[in-house]
């Protein structure tokens, strides 16, 4: 909750006395049911809401303050189940401290009342013996001037265990419940950590420009309530093989929504083409976020991308890439529209990493090419307590999508030569992108979610749309004829996803497949963005417990396991008149291993 600072007469008051209407309020007569049944059925429900007999009781006590920290006296307090109905009700004393005694293990709401102050209510608070709630009554001026936006609807395929330097602040929020008076409420849970930093050490295969040996550093710092600071660096020790870095900035503006600034970039001297090599990108994004009401919610913004070679080559790829959404929320539904034309990074790819902001490149006749294009959809997603479902239809056009393969040259050749500068080529991993035909497409994708027991979530979609295809070649062909023979193709795709943590070891895992026919090199409705990885995928972090560590410590040691395309499916060989070989597939098979450090 919001603590305010306490005034300079406060020390000669020994309170605020809260006179609650409700002390002395007559009893309501009680409604006489004439049916058994309904008797009997009243006796049910009562029966249903207690806990079960023999469960040792806590209590629940605390302190009623307003926002300058001083006690209130008098002020109502009510205990309520988690469907905000009242199971007891207590005033506070002199001191402002309140006790509800004999109160069974369980989950819980408090509120606090008082005249001439907003209602506050704590939600989800955990009754397991004696527990501390504390309460702070705001006056509606006080919440104007510290309320923060609501946050965004985070994305459905993401998972709890992934760590994100742009979470936001955890602060209370102003709610109209459903009998009508307007609260302060919070969740209850600890405030985040106002440095928040992450070392990760790894070792990667499989991965364009990311193979090898990788030391990342992240580091997130909230100066202020409103404010946040984040910044992330990637880079290979022991050698120049590339690095990466990212540097943002984030503003709460409360109502009026957020504001986001954000410059990502990526330094590969190892990646080369045909008389050129050393790649370079950056990326500057910014954002804002507007609310217009409870209902309403818009997003604008743009990406400015420049890439080029180190050495050896003038030529500059320069782009803009804007996008937008509008949400319409009624309930639990909402209803949008999305405009994008940078295709989003790989699921598995961190919002706090550099890669999620800088696009795909390849290569097309000798000069660098960006895969980007143009995508809108409309969609509609209701979301409740235990599942989740979306339905949208979009239109997308494509340009420069990424053809990626794995490269072994002919020992009679020189691979640079053989490219003819098609390919853009990562010795490290051994793998090539070129820049397959653009197309337009147009497709449905579904989505249903569900949340299991002990945390688990259980997830099913289903996409159509258009896909690059090469199709089986008896006789050996040269690179340009087998790059000029992939189209475009509709088709089908269908992915399951589970997750869960296992209780006890505190392992976080996550298991998907995705199917698509294996023609297919390049995925379906490739800006979706809860796609999973084409494929079976594992992605497992366990916690290392060297020591017995508070819970509100913010860190510790965790293995980190990412297998991708795990029985290597989907994989399209083909043999070049050099004697050259080519694989292509939608997602090579890699692997990432090792532990990350968190403070």
């Amino acid at each position: 909750m919001h603590q305010g600072h306490q005034t300079p007469d406060s020390g000669a008051r020994a309170g605020t006395h809260c006179k609650s209407p409700a002390r002395d309020a007559a009893k309501s007569p009680n409604v006489i049911m004439r049916s058994p049944h309904l008797v009997l059925f009243a006796a049910l429900l009562a029966l249903a809401s207690v806990p079960a007999y023999g469960a040792v009781s806590g209590s629940v006590t605390g302190v009623v303050r307003d926002a300058a920290g001083m006690p209130q006296i008098g002020a109502e307090v009510e205990l309520l189940r988690p469907d905000l109905s009242v199971i007891a009700t207590v005033y506070t004393n002199s001191t402002g401290r309140f006790t509800i005694p004999s109160v069974l293990p369980g989950r819980y709401a408090v509120k606090a009342l008082c005249m001439s102050f907003l209602p506050s209510l704590r939600e989800n608070v955990h009754v397991r013996s004696t527990t501390v709630v504390n309460l702070t009554l705001n006056t509606l001026y006080e919440v104007m001037q510290w309320l923060p936006s609501e946050p965004r609807t985070g994305d459905a395929q993401q998972d709890d265990w992934k760590w994100t330097l742009r979470s936001a602040a955890n602060r209370p929020l102003l709610r109209w419940l459903e009998d009508g008076p307007l609260v302060v409420v919070s969740d209850g849970s600890a405030g985040s950590h106002k440095l928040k930093a992450r070392l990760m050490a790894t070792g990667q295969q499989g991965t364009f420009g990311e193979s090898g040996e990788r030391v990342s550093a992240a580091l997130e710092e909230t100066p202020s309530n409103s404010r946040e600071l984040l910044a992330q660096v990637d880079f290979a020790p022991r050698s120049d093989a590339g690095l990466e870095s990212m540097l943002g900035f984030r503003q709460d503006l409360g109502f009026a929504g957020s504001v986001e600034s954000l410059a990502a970039v990526s330094i590969h001297p190892e990646i080369d083409a045909a008389d050129s090599d050393g790649l370079d990108e950056a990326a500057i994004r910014s954002q804002e976020t507007m609310h217009l009401g409870d209902e309403l919610e818009a997003e604008a913004g743009s990406t400015q991308v420049l890439a080029r070679f180190a050495r050896n080559s003038p030529n500059t790829l320069a782009a803009a890439l804007p996008f937008a959404t509008v949400a319409w929320r009624d309930g639990n539904s909402t209803v949008h529209y999305r405009l994008a034309t940078a295709v989003p990074a790989s699921p598995d790819i961190d919002d706090a990493e550099a890669q999620a902001w800088l696009p795909a490149l390849s290569m097309r006749d000798g000069q660098l090419a960006m895969e980007h294009g143009l995508h809108q959809e409309i969609g509609w997603e209701r979301r409740t307590d235990n599942s989740d479902v979306a339905v949208l239809v979009y239109a997308d056009r494509i340009d420069n999508p990424v053809m990626e393969a794995a490269y072994r040259s002919a020992a009679s050749s020189s691979g640079a030569a053989s490219t003819t500068g098609q390919l853009l080529m990562d010795p490290s991993s051994g793998l090539v992108r070129a820049a397959g035909p653009g197309f337009s497409s147009a497709g449905v994708e579904a989505a249903v979610e569900r949340r299991l027991p002990a945390g688990a979530r259980f997830r099913v979609s289903y996409g159509n749309g258009g896909a690059l295809i090469l199709t089986p070649s008896a006789q050996p062909a040269g690179l340009t004829q087998l790059l000029g023979a992939a189209r475009p193709r509709h088709t089908q795709t269908y992915s399951i996803s589970l997750s869960g943590t296992i209780d006890g070891s505190g392992t976080r895992w996550r298991a998907t497949y995705r199917w698509q026919p294996e023609s297919t090199i390049t995925s379906v409705a490739p800006f979706s963005q809860n796609a999973a990885d084409p494929y079976l995928n594992f992605q497992m972090r366990q916690p290392i417990h060297l020591r017995r560590a508070s819970s509100d410590a913010g860190g510790g040691i965790d293995a980190v396991v990412n297998l991708r395309n795990l029985l290597a499916e989907g994989y399209r060989p083909y043999v070049l008149s050099d004697g050259s070989l080519l694989v292509f597939a939608q997602d090579q098979r890699g692997i990432t291993a090792g532990l990350a450090f968190s403070f």
